[in-house]
Order: C-alpha cells, then structure tokens, then sequence
C-alpha cells in the first residue's frame, strides 16, 4: 500500500497521466490479475482509511474518525484472524494508528505523528520499546535513506532472514510516498523534467461543479475552502510550499524557485508553472515506488515465491492532482473517493479480469481473511469479494453503492467541509453539513484546540450536490436542482438513509447538533 497512490497516476486506469508510463511494474502485475475500477474508500484520509482497512468496518464502528482517531490493539481484527490460520503476521512502514500493532512483526514510522520522515526516517521495530516519541521510554532507530528504499530493504530482510519459513506469511507493505510533500530520493531529479505533464481542464475553468457549501452564498468562501494550485486559496496553495528552496532540499539541494519571478507571473501562467512543479514531484515519487516494487517482486521470483503469494496493491485513498483547482484528499469527488485496487494470483485469478463491481477498503479485511480460509468475524461491516476475484462476476444480490463519510472538517488548512453520501454507478449524491463532529457551540465541549491549521469552530453552509456520472463523468455540473432528476435524487436520498442506519453511521445519538442540519435541510 502507498500513500496518496491515486488511480490517475496509474497506466492501467487510463488517465491523462497514462500515456507517461508512471507505474510500468504495478500494470504489469495488475494485468496479470484482476483490476478494480469502482474501488472507493470509506473516509479519504489516512488513519480513518487504515483504521477501515484494519478493522473491516465504518469510522463510527470503529471508532476512528480523523487523523487523531486511535485503533485500539486489540481490535485489529484483520491481523487477529489472518493469524488464528496460521499465518505469521508483518506490518512495514507507515502505519498511523497510534496503538501498538497487532503483528508478529512490525518495523512501522513513529516519528511526525506516525507519518515518518521521507528521509532519514526513526522507525519502531518489535522488540522495541512502544511509545509515543515524546515519552521518555521511546525507543527507535534512525535509518539511512529514502523512506521507499528502507521500507523494500526491511522487507526483503524480513521475508528472507526473519520470518519462520514453515508459516505462510501476511505482509503489510507500506510506503510514506507519495504523500505530501513528494520528496522524491535524489536519482529522480531529472525524471520528466523536460516533459509536459497533461494538465486538467478544470483546475483552470471548474464549471458548475460544487456548491453553496464549497463556494459560499455568493462566492464569499472561494478564497478559503479546498487547498488549491492555483493562489485562490489564500491560507494553502501549492505555490506557498512548492516555490521554497527547503521544499526539496533533500532531494535536490540546487532547486532554485527564484520567487520574484513566479510573483510576477499572470494566474494562468502560475498556475500552469506550480501544477507543473506540483506534479513531477509527485510523479517522481510513484517512481520511487514503482522501482522498490519491482525490486520486491524480483526477491520474490528468486526466491520461489511470486506465484504462490496473492499480491494486492492499493493506496489509502485517492488524491486530487489539480482537478476542480484542488489538491490533497479528504473530498468525495471521484480523484479522492477512488482507491486503485488490484490483486494478482494465478492460481485463482485470470490474468487481463476488469470488473466494475462497487468494493470499499471495509470489504478488504473479509475478503482477505476468507482468501487465506478463514470466516470474516460478525463486527465487520465489510463483505467479502471473493467471488469477484475467482468469477470476475458480481455474486447475486451484491452492493450496488458505497457509503462515504469525511468527518473532520475544516482541518489543516485544506479545510474541507463534512460532509456525507453515497455513490452507485450510475450516480452520486453529496451532503455537506459543514460542522465538527464535536459541538463547537457548547461552552462545555472539549476539543483539541491546538490541532494546526484547523478552523473546528468555523460552520459552512449546508448544501446538497448531485452529479450523473455517466454524463459528466468529470463532475462538471452540479445537477442537483435540475428537476429530471428528481425522481432519481429521492431515490438515492432513500438509499442513503438505509445505508446510516445499516452501518451505525447515523447521528441522532451521538451527534444531535449535526442531525439538526440534516433535518433542516434534508429536503432542501
């Protein structure tokens, strides 16, 4: 699994960044298996998504909402139960759930809140003293490197010198790349420098996409809500971070940003020369990926293990490179909400399989725990999708949408709305309540009030967005008004009430000044 891996920056998903050949080893496994196209997460940010991952259910169910969600060690169950069938367990890497994990092994990033370091990385190894780096009883090693080489070599030397070769083994292998702020190791400096990186039509002209609650009433929050490329976002755009000498000097000390020069460039021109900047970074760092992954997948040929070893790669979420004027996570719409998703097995899986059958992450841990022979436990609110990987074909009576909830609000100067919905094939539907999931009105609630970058306090309007993906596949207009599809849009409205209740995603209990918005505004 990396981190921030988003479909467009694949071969095998057919995006404008196809034709650059980003990933040429991770097509080459996803061909010789099977590819998902309707893959989505659950909550589009990394605790929540690997708590999901972890656990096989919703963020109210488990209990990890944001990024300062914690994951209980004794609830992880998908390591839990792979280990009950025998296997010896491993987690490499980035990890991010605060609690101890719940391997055999694990060797997982412990510094800069769990994210690691892209260089030089401190790192926690079982054996090891477990603790926040902050507690005296810390204990870590600093390694050497690019964090995408460490985490391979760690890997490597786990599968060949550590772990006991009777068992069959479920590895975790996690990469930071290629999370913000891309610094890519130095031997990709001049990888796609002379090259033009396709641009999206809607980082400079968005349409009719969004709402009241991304834009304001009368266009009074565009300067504040979504982190942008382009300067419209005058808290965080790319530019503040990417025309910095310090942004990259790891990965090339002679980076010269000459700042005045990019001041007195016109919007279009900045945006195009940020987005480009933006991008090669980024795109440097999936290389560094890509190459550790063929490394991986050498040890595995020499060592006779790569056709025998069900191998499923994924990011944590999607990303949004540029489209709408957006960057980072956290949005439903489709760059973020998407999830690449492939897995490879010959012995089950026929190599060139494409399916359009809707997965979330809370379905991975059912379905890997039932590939190893095992039966998903009754708390896991995920369904296996077996069937799919072995058939290629949808099982009778299987999901035919997926839930989507992003709680935090606001946060880290990305400053994304809450909001909730749902998405079918055909169609999606947004609801943007706009406030925290803690009641920032009552003079009594508690909340961490020195998280950077957060405006918790701060409520945006209410907004319902609707988009038919099959006519605007690019989520251009905002179709929610338009009356033909009424009939659709109180369907959808149905659906999503089922699946709140479904999952113990509702908010009447636990949460009654959001469940004020929505039944203000559910019939708007």
């Amino acid at each position: 699994m990396a981190d921030d891996h988003t479909s467009q920056a694949f071969g095998i998903y057919n995006s404008r960044l196809a034709k650059l050949n980003p990933t040429p080893t991770l097509d080459k496994i996803a061909n010789e298996g099977i590819i998902f196209d309707n893959c989505f997460v659950n909550n589009s940010i990394c605790t929540p998504s690997r708590a999901a991952i972890l656990t096989g259910q919703h963020s109210q169910a488990n209990g990890v909402l944001d990024l300062e969600g914690v994951l209980p060690t004794e609830n992880q169950y998908l390591p839990i139960e792979i280990k009950k069938l025998g296997y010896q367990t491993a987690i490499i890497g980035k990890y991010h759930l605060t609690s101890k994990p719940n391997f055999d092994y694990y060797n997982i990033f412990t510094h800069h809140g769990q994210q690691g370091s892209y260089f030089d990385p401190w790192m926690t190894e079982t054996g090891m003293n477990y603790a926040h780096p902050s507690d005296e009883n810390y204990e870590g090693k600093q390694y050497k490197g690019h964090s995408s080489d460490i985490v391979t070599d760690i890997t490597i030397n786990w599968l060949k010198n550590k772990r006991d070769k009777n068992k069959p083994f479920f590895l975790m292998y996690q990469f930071k790349a290629p999370h913000d702020d891309f610094e890519y190791a130095p031997r990709y400096k001049d990888y796609l420098e002379d090259t033009y990186i396709p641009e999206p039509a809607s980082m400079y002209h968005n349409g009719n996409n969004g709402s009241v609650a991304t834009q304001g009433v009368n266009g009074e929050l565009v300067r504040d809500i979504g982190s942008s490329v382009s300067r419209r976002n005058i808290i965080r755009n790319k530019g503040m971070r990417t025309w910095n000498k310090e942004s990259v000097k790891n990965s090339d000390p002679d980076f010269n940003p000459e700042q005045k020069i990019h001041e007195l460039m016109s919007e279009k021109e900045y945006i195009h020369a940020t987005y480009q900047e933006y991008l090669k970074r980024y795109l440097r760092c999936v290389k560094g990926v890509d190459d550790n992954v063929a490394r991986m997948i050498q040890f595995l040929k020499d060592e006779g293990l790569y056709e025998n070893t069900i191998i499923v790669y994924t990011g944590d979420q999607g990303f949004m490179l540029g489209e709408h004027d957006y960057v980072d996570k956290r949005w439903m719409y489709e760059e973020s909400l998407r999830m690449p998703f492939f897995v490879r097995y010959p012995a089950k899986i026929k190599a060139g399989t494409r399916t359009d059958a809707i997965i979330n992450n809370t379905d991975f841990a059912p379905t890997l725990i039932e590939m190893a022979g095992g039966t998903p436990p009754e708390q896991m609110q995920g369904h296996s999708f077996k069937h799919i990987l072995e058939t290629g074909k949808e099982p009778e009576g299987w999901q035919q949408s997926t839930y989507y909830r992003y709680w935090m609000h606001m946060a880290h100067a990305h400053a994304n709305p809450a909001h909730f919905g749902i998405r079918t094939k055909e169609h999606k539907l947004i609801f943007y309540y706009g406030k925290y999931w803690v009641d920032t009105d009552n003079p009594d609630a508690e909340w961490n009030k020195s998280s950077w970058g957060n405006r918790f306090t701060m409520h945006t309007p209410p907004a319902w967005e609707f988009y038919d993906l099959t006519k605007d596949p690019k989520e251009m207009n905002n179709a929610y008004k338009n009356p033909a599809y009424k009939d659709i849009i109180a369907n959808l409205k149905e659906q999503l009430i089922a699946k709140r209740k479904e999952l113990n995603e509702e908010d009447g209990e636990k949460y009654p000044h959001i469940q004020k918005v929505i039944d203000a505004h559910w019939n708007d």
